[in-house]
């Protein structure tokens, strides 16, 4: 992804980026895609010690055929 900032400046120092809008969503869905791709790998590992029930025993068990 490319982006093509405009710094404001204040006191001689950058201090304010901007970026055209459609690099904002872009940029904004890539950090929305990490942040999905971070939840699931921390549910992944606090589910990875618990027990599971195959999609058979749960028919069977709710007698669903």
């Amino acid at each position: 992804m490319n982006l093509h900032p405009q710094f404001i400046r204040q006191d001689g120092a950058e201090e304010y980026a901007i970026l055209p809008i459609e690099e904002f969503r872009a940029l904004t869905e890539v950090l929305e895609d990490y942040q999905d791709i971070q939840d699931l790998r921390s549910a992944k590992r606090a589910e990875a010690t618990q027990t599971s029930t195959s999609l058979s025993d749960v028919i069977s068990e709710f007698d669903l055929r």
